[in-house]
């Protein structure tokens, strides 16, 4: 998290507690995916954690370069291809997954590129003020382009969903992208991940939903056969 060691993992522990119900909630193999995005929100915010304290504490100073890594190695890597890939696997309707595999793709080379940046150019992690600040000499053509498909593979994969309020997890993400990039702009990938991290809490409630359907609101509902699925 942005503030501190201590609200850094504050926030992992909450991550984890409720990464351990929603993957409990699990029904088929496939859903593991999306129930597990809460438990890599939690690594990430514990990573961050231990990078206030190398940054802050001479003892744990050795930590910082791998702790940065593992941090940006989750927000700029894993991210864009977990998210289209997880709502992949949700998905049960042709249509729907034709969408999803065209924004996998694009997550695809998003975390190529910026996997191939990471590992050949410098990044640094400071302190500014109260947050933390990723400096990253990253090449200038990426620039504005290379974020818009970034935000295309992270946002877009609930909006070409059918299941039911997995267009919160849309809404909260554009509305925590656009208070940073308003407020916190010179940290953004360090906040962003912080707000960002608050759509667990509707993982949580998209995993209730899957696991006991509304008939009369659902496209779709899990039959007494959970190998089936039956449409209204």
């Amino acid at each position: 998290m942005c503030f501190s060691a201590s609200a850094s993992f504050g926030a992992g522990v909450v991550l984890a507690a409720i990464s351990v119900i929603s993957i409990k909630k699990i029904q088929k193999p496939s859903q593991i995916y999306f129930a597990s995005i809460p438990i890599i929100f939690s690594v990430q915010q514990l990573a961050e954690g231990f990078l206030w304290l190398a940054l802050t504490k001479p003892f744990f100073a050795p930590l910082q370069q791998i702790t940065t890594y593992t941090f940006l190695f989750f927000a700029q890597i894993v991210w864009p291809l977990w998210i289209p890939y997880a709502f992949l696997k949700l998905e049960t309707e042709e249509k729907e997954k034709n969408f999803q595999r065209v924004l996998l793709g694009i997550g695809i080379l998003v975390s190529l590129f910026l996997g191939y940046c990471l590992a050949t150019y410098t990044v640094e992690a400071k302190i500014i003020g109260y947050h933390i600040s990723y400096l990253q000499n990253y090449p200038i053509v990426y620039g504005g382009y290379g974020d818009l498909l970034y935000i295309i593979a992270t946002i877009a994969p609930p909006l070409f969903s059918n299941i039911k309020k997995m267009w919160l997890l849309s809404i909260t993400i554009i509305i925590s992208y656009i208070i940073t990039r308003i407020l916190y702009v010179d940290y953004i990938v360090s906040v962003w991940c912080f707000f960002s991290s608050i759509i667990s809490l509707f993982v949580l409630v998209i995993m209730a939903e899957i696991k006991n359907p509304s008939k009369k609101h659902s496209k779709y509902y899990y039959s007494s056969d959970e190998s089936k699925i039956t449409g209204i």
